[in-house]
């Protein structure tokens, strides 16, 4: 796509609109030149004005195909634009034809009529398979004879009137097929006038109405060719399908204007049409032949008679009429609540946008059709601390501004929709990867440039699962598909895309089946807890132990806390577990205490999740475990780490709540995260633990960076009057450093690997003697 494409803005309209506008263009030049050629001719051949409606018809069928293949648009508007690029295709071979045989000769040849007729009933077939209404019985009946009534009416007319003014030179075959295309003319226009005036109808009205002009051309001509002299026959031959061609592609550009609209609801419609008068017209038409018979074949008694009766037909018929107004106006308003309701359906009130059942349905259309789908599944990243921090209003702008950013980077082949909440998804018509991977990047880096919502300028990054439809897939597995690799695409970091393998579904797989797993696991307690010490690294004494929750399976043993721990927070399992693990912590603490008395650690480090701090209910949670083992506030320290602090308001209060009740809170993986040093000003911290990563290392020297770090932070904490702790620390040397930094508490497997309650307890007494003894 050009770069221009990819401005945000209005610009993007009449770009979308341009293919349909080329046709209209190259439609309306063939109609100029053909008059240009009238008006210039001097005898000679007269190929050169028929050349004028194959490049008409060519444009309309261009114009009409377009619009049949987009899949932003419903079905039944897809199905009736291809049906009639088919009758544009057939009446096309009729302008060939008609090119081929270039005359002025009276009647229309069965090479031209047959295909023309052919065209001609494609277009009905367009408008009948349109769902303008509750077609029942009676309605199909109604159909059924008003076309009958203007097939027998025209046809009255062709026989008695038109041919009656016909040359004697022309055929019967000719006569025929000229006659047969104009009935045909005014039997579509039935059609047409019914779905023009339907309020429910899927095609603009206008473009509707504009389809009517083909028709009324057709009958036209035949009616010229029967029995026009030779000057207006040669124009209406020469012109009349250049103007078909035109008609069609400017309504298929009228409907790709409105389909470029941001979606809305359903536009109101004319609630009548003139072309519904047709079978009035064609009794009247009748009633008039009728009368001009029977004056001159009956005396004046019996022309008294028919005419009285027509009369009062017409009374009667006028009557009926008057009363069905009424009725109509009912209708209207209930078919337009109807639309209205479908639209609401299909839509998303929020943004406009498709929604889920809308995408899931044109999804699934496309499948059928053995068509190229790519799905683009965006969910945006951190959406709840917007509402959290600025209010449902703020975070209700920001989707509608998202679903206006993903409208105007998506071509008019793509399909933007909202699934619910803060996830987005794209329906793309391609089936290569570099080109869905090339759309979720353009898209990616659309929603990454700052949005203006209100007084605010925010910054709203996405995480992107990219799904390609393989043979065989449904709608609900290729939606899948791309919402496991956007989950993937948050595992990896956030703010970026991945693209869905076959391996990633494994994983899920194996995820479920863990966390069912899990599950059992809290009810048949194979979960027990190990404990870490944390060194006085000054003293050499046990200062405190971090519990840490292990598994033992039945079947596939010891499983590691990297496999179980992401598939509980994400499955929403770490809540129970983690009121397990501080009961159980708490309860093991008071059992030293009891049993060892001062010889025990007087604190306790569990770790908690932001799912666990989210909950309600939490802090009491933690009071009364802390009641039921007759424990200090102070024996308990919890750990948390940065993200879980910026997960939002009730994050914020309940650790707040936790700290006042004397609670002491440990911010885990320190110097980790962005926003560290803001932190420790609004988050009630006591003990800062230094990350792994900033010890590996610290004593080769090489990196400085690390060095810095670890050294700032130890000075920051004893500024702040806060407790510093070194994780893994694995060498003797780094211990020294940490401790010549100003460390004073650490932790590692060079002092201690986590530990059973047993051999936990050993080493406390074994300790806490031999610094007696010193």
């Amino acid at each position: 796509m050009r770069a221009a494409d990819r401005r945000v803005g209005r610009r993007r309209a009449p770009r979308r609109a341009r293919p349909g506008l080329l046709s209209v263009a190259a439609a309306l030049l063939a109609v100029a030149g053909v008059v240009g050629w009238l008006v210039v001719r001097d005898g000679g051949s007269v190929m050169p004005g028929f050349a004028g409606g194959p490049v008409a018809m060519l444009a309309a069928f261009v114009a009409c195909r377009r619009i049949g293949s987009l899949i932003v648009v419903a079905r039944p508007i897809r199905a009736f634009w291809r049906l009639l690029s088919h009758s544009a295709v057939c009446i096309g071979i009729g302008s060939v034809s008609a090119l081929a045989l270039a005359n002025n000769d009276r009647g229309m040849t069965p090479y031209t009529a047959a295909p023309v007729l052919l065209g001609v009933a494609m277009s009905m077939l367009a408008f009948l398979r349109l769902p303008i209404e509750r077609r029942s019985g009676l309605r199909w009946t109604q159909l059924i004879l008003d076309g009958a009534t203007v097939a027998v009416g025209g046809g009255l007319v062709y026989w008695y009137v038109v041919l009656g003014f016909a040359d004697d030179s022309l055929t019967a075959v000719t006569r025929i097929g000229a006659a047969v295309v104009g009935v045909g003319a005014l039997i579509s226009l039935i059609v047409i006038g019914r779905a023009a005036m339907s309020p429910v109808s899927a095609v603009d009205s206008l473009s509707l109405r504009i389809l009517a002009v083909p028709p009324l051309v057709a009958v036209a001509t035949t009616v010229l060719l029967i029995a026009g002299g030779d000057t207006g026959r040669l124009v209406i031959s020469v012109l009349g399908l250049p103007v078909v061609g035109a008609a069609m592609a400017l309504a298929a550009y009228r409907q790709q204007l409105v389909l470029a609209r941001p979606a809305g609801a359903p536009a109101a419609r004319a609630t009548r049409s003139l072309l519904n008068a047709l079978p009035l017209v064609a009794v009247i038409a009748t009633a008039a032949l009728v009368i001009n018979e029977a004056a001159r074949q009956l005396g004046s008694h019996q022309r008294v008679v028919i005419i009285g009766a027509v009369l009062i037909a017409a009374f009667v018929a006028a009557r009926q009429l008057l009363g069905l107004r009424d009725n109509d106006r009912l209708l209207v308003g209930v078919r337009r609540q109807q639309a209205e309701l479908e639209h609401l359906a299909m839509h998303d009130p929020l943004t406009g946008l498709a929604n889920r059942a809308r995408f899931g349905t044109v999804l699934a259309e496309r499948l059928d059709a053995h068509r190229p789908a790519s799905v683009l599944l965006i969910d945006i990243d951190d959406f709840k601390m917007v509402n959290d921090t600025m209010g449902h209003a703020v975070g209700d702008q920001l989707l509608f501004e998202v679903a206006q950013r993903l409208r105007n980077h998506s071509t008019v082949s793509y399909l933007p929709s909202r699934l619910g909440g803060d996830e987005f998804a794209v329906l793309l018509d391609v089936d290569e990867a570099a080109q869905a991977e090339e759309a979720a990047a353009r898209i990616l880096a659309a929603l990454a440039v700052p949005f203006k919502v209100g007084e605010h300028q925010l910054l709203a990054h996405a995480s992107m699962g990219v799904a390609l439809a393989g043979p065989g897939d449904s709608a609900d597995e290729v939606l899948r598909n791309a919402d496991i690799a956007m989950y993937a695409a948050k595992a990896a970091g956030k703010a970026s895309w991945a693209r869905f393998e076959p391996r990633m579904r494994n994983e899920v797989v194996n995820h479920a089946r863990l966390g069912s797993e899990l599950h059992n696991a809290i009810i048949r307690h194979e979960l027990y807890l190990q404990y870490q010490p944390v060194f006085d690294i000054v003293t050499g004494r046990i200062a405190g132990a971090e519990a840490l929750v292990r598994w033992r399976h039945p079947v596939r043993g010891n499983v590691p806390p990297g496999d179980f721990i992401p598939v509980a927070e994400r499955s929403g399992l770490i809540v129970p577990l983690g009121s397990w693990v501080l009961r159980e912590a708490l309860e093991q603490l008071a059992e030293w205490h009891g049993e060892y008395g001062a010889a025990s650690i007087q604190s306790i480090n569990v770790n908690v999740a932001a799912r666990q701090l989210r909950e309600a209910g939490f802090v009491d949670e933690v009071a009364a475990v802390l009641s039921d083992t007759r424990l200090m506030p102070a024996n308990l320290v919890l750990e948390v780490t940065e993200s879980s602090v910026l997960d939002g308001r009730q994050v914020r209060e309940t650790l707040q709540a936790l700290h006042e009740m004397g609670v002491r809170l440990a911010l885990d993986d320190f110097g980790t995260g962005q926003s560290s040093l803001s932190l420790l000003r609004a988050f009630p911290v006591d003990v800062l633990k230094l990350d792994k990563s900033f010890v590996d290392g610290i004593c080769d020297g090489e990196d400085r960076g690390r060095l810095a770090v670890a050294a700032a932070v130890a000075q920051l904490a004893e500024y702040l009057d806060l407790y510093a702790v070194a994780e893994g620390i694995e060498t003797a040397a780094q211990m020294e450093r940490l401790r010549a930094m100003g460390y004073r508490l650490g932790q590692g497997y060079h002092m201690a690997r986590p530990l059973p309650p047993d051999e936990m307890a050993a080493m406390m007494v074994r300790t806490a003697r031999a610094v007696t003894t010193a």
